[in-house]
């Protein structure tokens, strides 16, 4: 996932049926279906509940938890109708805590503006649910309200805007989603053989399965400015501003440059090792990519805003 990467936007998303609960949001499932399935036969093949027993699954449909999209409960035996959604409460997985606070750097009655640490998911996807930003703000500010405006990848520490009211939430996506928002990032690297600001511009395409993007032929759909802003003997620290939002672009632009960000897992090479640091509990080596800061005009006020992260990239991991 990208550090700008917005909320896909393919039309707009039905509302689940069922309220979150103790933060986290029920599950999606749509049916895909084969000839003469059953609902349950749909659910059971669902890489999504791979974790939930049979018998887990049998006590949510006799409870009425297993609703369709208008909210209706639906049985596992009836007839599975290809491409529908159903929705439940699937198992909470065991995660790895993320021994990092979520400082809340502004907070209205619109938004709440936090600096999100290295290693937190935006928001729940595959293993990581409650180790979010997404969960924990819900959580402490006891609200199932809060959505993100944007995301930041899980490995991005840095500057994360939240909604706090769903009849706001499409004036502030809206702002990520026209490009309406000047983002600015630090990253540690080494030194540059170039002098002022860099500008990267070509074509990425990430593939599902891959865990990384490719630059490949085609019309430019990526652009990025990288200055260094503090030579160093052992790395530099660099200021890197993303004119567009595809996936890992400015991991991908500083690997190209030849500066690959200290501690990426993915670019130039992969380091399985690395990336597997995290998932058994060593937070000691974060990509050392932070989203700085993040200037807009306000859509609702007409305020210019600016708000920055107080996370060094220079900061020490135990």
């Amino acid at each position: 996932m990208n550090p700008d990467a917005r909320p896909r936007r393919r039309g707009r998303a039905r509302p689940s049926p069922l309220p979150p609960r103790d933060g986290v949001d029920a599950t999606r499932v749509v049916l895909r279906a084969g000839p003469e399935m059953t609902v349950g036969a749909c659910l059971r093949a669902s890489p999504a509940l791979s974790s939930l027993s049979d018998e887990a699954l049998a006590r949510r449909a006799q409870r009425g938890e297993i609703v369709d999209a208008a909210g209706r409960p639906v049985t596992l035996e009836q007839p599975a109708q290809p491409n529908t959604s159903v929705y439940l409460y699937r198992d909470l997985p065991d995660e790895v805590p993320i021994p990092f606070d979520l400082p809340v750097l502004y907070r209205d009655e619109h938004i709440v503006v936090v600096d999100k640490p290295h290693f937190l998911a935006t928001m729940p996807r595959g293993a990581h649910v409650c180790q979010t930003a997404l969960v924990r703000l819900r959580r402490s500010l006891g609200t199932d309200l809060v959505a993100p405006a944007h995301r930041l990848d899980r490995l991005t520490a840095g500057v994360l805007l939240f909604t706090l009211r769903p009849e706001v939430r499409s004036a502030y996506q809206e702002l990520f989603a026209q490009r309406r928002v000047v983002k600015e990032y630090r990253a540690l690297a080494p030194r540059a053989d170039f002098a002022g600001t860099r500008t990267v511009g070509n074509r990425i395409e990430k593939t599902a399965g891959d865990l990384r993007a490719r630059v490949v032929d085609g019309p430019v759909n990526a652009i990025s400015e990288v200055t260094e802003l503090e030579p160093r003997d052992a790395g530099s620290v660099y200021r890197l501003v993303p004119h567009t939002g595809r996936t890992h672009q400015l991991r991908l632009h500083m690997a190209l440059l030849g500066v690959p960000i200290v501690g990426d897992p993915l670019y130039p090479d992969v380091r399985a090792d690395l990336a597997q640091k995290p998932e058994d509990g060593d937070f000691s080596e974060p990509l050392r990519l932070v989203a700085h800061a993040l200037s807009f005009t306000d859509p609702l006020t007409g305020r210019n805003r600016r708000f920055e992260s107080r996370r060094s990239i220079l900061d020490h991991y135990p």
